[in-house]
């Protein structure tokens, strides 16, 4: 069975707020094997609900509806599903009652506009809200000749969830098939999307029963697979033999199976029972930043130096001054330097070092904007690569702290 979640209110088609719910809803609904096929975000405008109500009735046969269920004008979410199902609206005066008497316990006068709340759709159940004042509904109905489960459901979090997990999910199990989904995450580090898909897709194209997306952010392919089964067996074995196939076609490019970059070196340098520092100069501490985010990050990481200025490459990393002025402070000379010189002065295992132009300014035909050197150091070498990344100041930044990091990866697992 398929889902569609519908998140209602205008307030969610602007750059100020974002609909949370629907994850944990999609999480929910995944436990029990049913797939969220679409979501939609629709505002506060009637003949767009109402469309919005219709469509989704139309190709889910579970939708939940979350918002608009409050006193105000604006608050449609009842009306619009009603009139997408051809049913009536009617007030309950067992509610009513109930909401006069809410307010009576907090010492609050009712405005007459709550008993909008109380409106009930034809042939719905209406499912209690210990939280708040809006309460939710839950029908059965037929739409376009096909079995349909609907929700409405409060949009404050703390008023969903537990109606959702209390009354709501007991009424699917009764309803659902029972299946079982399971996932696959591997994360594939500095890879291009192309060049990753045209080596899987003709494996994932392949399997049986397992659906496959590929996504591309912050340096690194994201492959997230999915499938569902009568078993949980089953479905697992397929997961497992798909993300192994894959594994096995990439190699080293695959770093995990779900934990960040930072996480798998801190795990590798722990295992190898070594230390590390680093020098940033362009990533500006976002280096470091990666690093520690993680409880227990001291145990393998020391610290470092943001070495913005040429000075304190000299003070923090002991780069000689006629290195920078012979190379220039973007250069592979430099980066070496400061990976070997912060290693030096903070006595570790690994020195990490980068040095670039992020952008916008700063760029020349000779050191364009997206330059990046990074170095990694240890007591038996340097190793310095140099890449040219596109885009914005913070995906250079963002790309140079991931291609770190994976060259200290690949140097920790092939030591």
């Amino acid at each position: 069975m398929n889902a569609e979640i519908v998140a209602i209110g205008s307030e969610l088609l602007t750059p100020y707020f974002q609909d949370t719910n629907s994850l944990f809803l999609t999480e929910k609904l995944n436990e029990i094997g049913i797939e969220v096929a679409f979501k939609t975000l629709v505002g506060d405008n009637r003949r767009n609900l109402t469309q919005a109500a219709q469509t989704a009735l139309g190709r889910a046969e579970i939708v939940v509806f979350m918002g608009g269920l409050g006193p105000t004008e604006d608050d449609l979410t009842r009306e619009c599903v009603a009139e997408a199902l051809g049913r009536e609206l009617n007030r309950d005066p067992e509610l009513i009652a109930a909401l006069y008497k809410m307010f009576a316990e907090r010492r609050r006068r009712m405005s007459p506009n709550n008993e909008k709340q109380a409106e009930v759709i034809e042939d719905a159940v209406i499912l209690k809200n210990n939280f708040g004042t809006a309460p939710g509904q839950w029908l059965e109905a037929e739409y376009e000749n096909r079995q349909r489960y609907i929700m409405l459901l409060p949009g404050p979090p703390y008023e969903l969830k537990p109606i959702f997990e209390e009354q709501c999910l007991p009424r699917l199990r009764k309803h659902v098939p029972e299946m079982f989904l399971a996932r696959r995450q591997l994360r594939i580090a500095m890879m291009a999307e192309s060049e990753c898909d045209a080596r899987v897709s003709p494996i994932y194209k392949a399997a049986e029963g397992v659906d496959t997306t590929i996504l591309a952010t912050g340096g690194e392919i994201q492959l997230h697979m999915r499938a569902r089964a009568d078993t949980k067996e089953i479905a697992e074995s397929r997961v497992e033999e798909l993300a192994a196939k894959i594994e096995d076609e990439l190699g080293d490019y695959v770093y995990s199976r779900g934990e960040p970059l930072e996480d798998v070196v801190g795990l590798l340098l722990q295992l190898k029972n070594s230390t590390l520092a680093v020098a940033e100069s362009c990533t500006g501490g976002m280096l470091g930043s990666r690093l520690t985010q993680f409880s227990g990050s001291s145990r393998y990481f020391l610290g470092g130096a943001i070495v913005y200025s040429n000075e304190l490459k000299t003070l923090f990393a002991n780069v000689p001054p006629p290195l920078i002025e012979q190379h220039g402070a973007v250069s592979k000379e430099v980066a070496e330097a400061l990976a070997v010189g912060v290693r030096e002065e903070c006595q570790a295992t690994y020195g990490l070092a980068i040095t670039g132009v992020a952008g916008p300014t700063g760029g020349t035909p000779e050191k364009p904007v997206g330059l990046v050197y990074h170095a990694v150091s240890d007591e038996l070498g340097t190793e310095v690569v140099e890449r040219r990344f596109p885009g914005d100041r913070e995906r250079i930044r963002r790309f140079a702290t991931q291609q770190a990091l994976d060259m200290l990866r690949r140097k920790l697992i092939n030591s």
